[in-house]
């Protein structure tokens, strides 16, 4: 038994549920010392705080993930790992393919990685247009509807009005998240244009860094059977690999490069 402080109780606490996910009241008290009172007023502050959920009895850590940076802010995290798997995934595309490139950050760098030429594309961001080469002969068609300026897509009854008159090879997806239960986005916007996306492509390769498993978010895409091929950094967890063996998902890691 060891006796803390509540602010070091606190942290420990947290740190429990991230491995068991949930914990007791009685657990609190055997681990740290304090009475029931105590131990329901560590709850308390910790759920004050947006960290746990109480349940009966106890607490469970939430399982959405809320915090969503801005565009520019997640363009900068995992850059290398980005980079390493956006130039994978442009290793994929072939010279007059017809591609489907959604919003997101990881998507923007295979942009910057192709070579090659005569390919058409059709994107929802305004950053890969002016991301892909210029000499290659590549000819770009930008969706309309609303846009988001803090996450930099566009979206609405426009965009999907325009989707159903595109039919392409191949859609290049990022995600925010990725659980078990298949793929999710925070904006429900967001998610009605990728599931129009997703029915417009003979093959989907999703693009995801190590960051996005394991996380649930409020809207749902999709689940894994409109998925071909993941392009990741690290080796999903065993239950993840698992479901996507099940439904014949080819996964590639990519090696983490350095910008030049």
């Amino acid at each position: 038994m060891i006796i803390l402080y509540q602010e070091e109780r606190l942290i420990a606490i947290v740190e429990h549920m991230k491995i068991h996910r949930r914990i007791s009241v009685e657990t609190i008290c055997d681990l740290y010392g304090v009475s029931r009172d105590t131990a329901r007023r560590d709850m308390v502050k910790l759920e004050e705080q947006g960290t746990i959920l109480r349940t009966r009895g106890g607490a469970i850590l939430p399982t959405l993930s809320k915090d969503i940076p801005a565009y520019d802010k997640r363009l900068g995290d995992e850059t290398g790992s980005k980079r390493a798997i956006g130039k994978l995934a442009a290793s994929l595309i072939q010279d007059r393919d017809f591609l489907l490139m959604d919003a997101s950050t990881t998507v923007r760098f295979a942009a910057e990685a192709m070579s090659t030429e005569k390919n058409v594309v059709v994107t929802n961001s305004i950053h890969i247009p002016l991301s892909l080469p210029k000499d290659k002969g590549i000819a770009v068609h930008l969706l309309g509807g609303q846009f988001n300026p803090d996450h930099h897509f566009i979206y609405g009854a426009r965009t999907l009005e325009m989707l159903h008159d595109y039919h392409v090879d191949k859609l290049l997806l990022g995600i925010c998240a990725i659980t078990l239960d298949g793929l999710s986005t925070p904006f429900e916007e967001e998610g009605y244009v990728i599931r129009e996306m997703l029915k417009r492509a003979d093959q989907v390769i999703l693009l995801a860094d190590h960051s996005k498993f394991g996380k649930k978010q409020f809207h749902t895409v999709a689940g894994f059977e409109q998925i071909d091929i993941v392009i990741t950094d690290r080796k999903p967890d065993p239950a993840l690999e698992e479901v996507l063996n099940k439904h014949e998902v080819h996964i590639m890691l990519a090696e983490e490069t350095m910008p030049s």
